[in-house]
């Protein structure tokens, strides 16, 4: 494991988690859009803690790659679904949104596995 990889993978972890916090305190830049979105209220805590989920399993997989591994996998998916929800909104000019939150978390496996 090298250093690009840990410092990477606590930041995304960070970030993902930034947007956990952000969708669990209903910051209105976050939920006016799910509701923009047509996402219903009833599933917003279940993204939060899934996203919150995903953030500290990034930060265990530092310790436990597999944790890792599927925490990866699971934020991936996420923010994909994510894409797929703005694209069916025909919010085009948001995709750049979700990705911001992909990217490090790629970045992070990616570092990972060349470690």
């Amino acid at each position: 494991m090298n250093t690009a990889h840990i410092i990477v993978t606590v930041a995304a972890a960070a970030w993902v988690a930034f947007s956990a916090y952000a969708t669990f305190t209903k910051a209105s830049w976050v939920v006016d859009n799910l509701a923009d979105y047509g996402v219903p209220t009833t599933s917003w805590r279940w993204l939060a803690a899934a996203k919150a989920t995903g953030a500290v399993g990034l930060v265990v997989g530092l310790a436990i790659p597999p944790i890792g591994v599927a925490a990866t996998i699971g934020i991936v998916v996420y923010f994909l679904g994510a894409i797929v929800t703005v694209v069916r909104a025909h919010a085009l000019s948001h995709i750049p949104f979700p990705l911001l939150y992909l990217t490090p978390v790629v970045v992070a496996a990616a570092l990972g596995a060349g470690a």
